[in-house]
């Protein structure tokens, strides 16, 4: 298996003809190692060009030898690892066995980074979380916004049921270039917190609350069907996706300043 840089010198210099050149890059996909077999996985380990951000470990349903190997191939190809909804079994046996490797209990995730500080974009995203009982969800949203180079400020137990707990922090909201608003129950806050600010609002229900909340599904329709405008909504406890797309946001709002 050859790279794509190698495979195109070798075609400028006349060592390699064009139909061979083709058949190396069509063989596995790409040219080089882009996709990696594992047997139980294939790493695209050259994600980050075409998105920005390395491809990313889901560890639920994994074994931890799996995340462990996918961990140790990703260290070779990039600057950063991301493993999330890991628990602390599995993950103890990650860290015990990859030198690097930090756990975070509440969001359940792992990170490694070849150097201590990732480039941080300018501006900062708010995540808003409603309840303390939200706060795997929230700092699901916050890692994963971090990793992709943005600075959080955490603003956290702000619901509705005690609002004037969200008016004390709304200058520090209203900052932000992006905003995650992570609520369960009737997931009211991403509404109020849309009626308040002019930035754009990424609203995530969690699957906290009493029966007829349906496992977050009360909260997920209150959100899709919220009348405050600027409010994009992601799935269920879906605190990754939230922190990538805010930190997309970020990323670009940094870029246009």
């Amino acid at each position: 298996m050859m790279d794509l840089d190698k495979i195109l010198k070798l075609v400028q210099t006349g060592d390699l003809d064009v139909e061979e050149a083709k058949k190396q890059i069509i063989k596995d996909g790409s040219a080089g190692p882009a996709n990696l077999d594992l047997g139980f996985a294939q790493l695209d380990v050259e994600r980050e060009k075409p998105t920005g951000f390395p491809g990313v470990i889901f560890g639920e349903g994994k074994t931890a030898e799996q995340i462990e190997t996918i961990f140790r191939r990703l260290m070779e190809h990039t600057d950063r690892v991301l493993a999330t909804r890991v628990d602390a079994e599995k993950a103890a046996q990650v860290v015990a066995n990859v030198a690097g490797v930090t756990y975070h209990e509440t969001a359940r995730a792992l990170t490694w980074f070849k150097r201590p500080l990732l480039k941080v974009h300018d501006g900062y995203i708010a995540v808003v979380c409603a309840g303390t009982s939200d706060l795997p969800v929230a700092e699901e949203v916050a890692l994963t916004a971090e990793c992709l180079g943005s600075h959080v400020e955490r603003i956290f137990d702000v619901g509705v049921a005690g609002i004037h707990r969200l008016f004390r922090r709304l200058e520090l909201i209203r900052g932000a270039n992006a905003i995650v608003v992570v609520a369960g129950m009737e997931g009211a806050l991403a509404s109020v917190v849309g009626g308040l600010v002019a930035k754009p609002i990424v609203a995530v229900p969690t699957s906290i609350g009493y029966g007829a909340h349906l496992g977050g599904v009360a909260p997920l329709l209150s959100m899709l069907n919220s009348c405050s405008p600027g409010i994009s909504v992601v799935n269920i406890d879906n605190g990754f996706g939230a922190g990538y797309y805010a930190g997309l946001i970020n990323k670009n709002m940094s870029k246009r300043a």
